[in-house]
């Protein structure tokens, strides 16, 4: 798993992104981060990798992980869009890694089976979303190399 930032670094920023202007500070970081940094990490690779967001869900107007993916995207590595989706809508916000184990997000992945992928998120705080995540891609036949995520909160 990749950071770019600590939380603590961003977080007035990702606090708003629930709020009118959370879509244009989603797409600044996608467009001026995420994407140079994938474009470095392309150089090296044969072949295409997709970019699967964590729950692409439309929330206050969008998905912000699907603004991650769609303006992160690169050359080699497109976006493979609402592939990975809760079928709990359960709100982790602020909850205890117990709570989020006892309560998981029953992915399901409706995309094809024999790629490569980066799973792509904006905040880490516990690991446990990414863990089920990379699980249910596994099981799915999906070779994930990395997670990516905008800010680390595990301080």
């Amino acid at each position: 798993m990749i950071s770019l930032f600590p939380y603590r670094t961003i977080a007035p920023f990702l606090l708003r992104k629930h709020s009118p202007v959370g879509y244009r500070i989603y797409r600044y970081f996608a467009k001026r981060q995420i994407a140079p940094f994938l474009e470095a990490f392309a150089e090296g690779i044969d072949g295409r990798v997709w970019l699967i967001g964590i729950d692409e869900f439309p929330a206050s107007g969008y998905a912000h992980t699907a603004v991650l993916t769609r303006y992160g995207r690169v050359r080699k590595m497109p976006n493979l869009s609402a592939a990975l989706v809760a079928k709990n809508r359960v709100n982790y916000a602020g909850k205890s890694l117990r709570y989020r184990l006892a309560h998981p997000r029953n992915f399901r992945y409706r995309g094809p089976s024999g790629i490569r992928a980066v799973l792509i998120d904006d905040i880490v705080t516990t690991g446990a979303t990414l863990r089920e995540a990379y699980t249910v891609l596994r099981d799915s036949g999906v070779e994930v190399l990395f997670a990516l995520t905008l800010a680390d909160a595990r301080e």
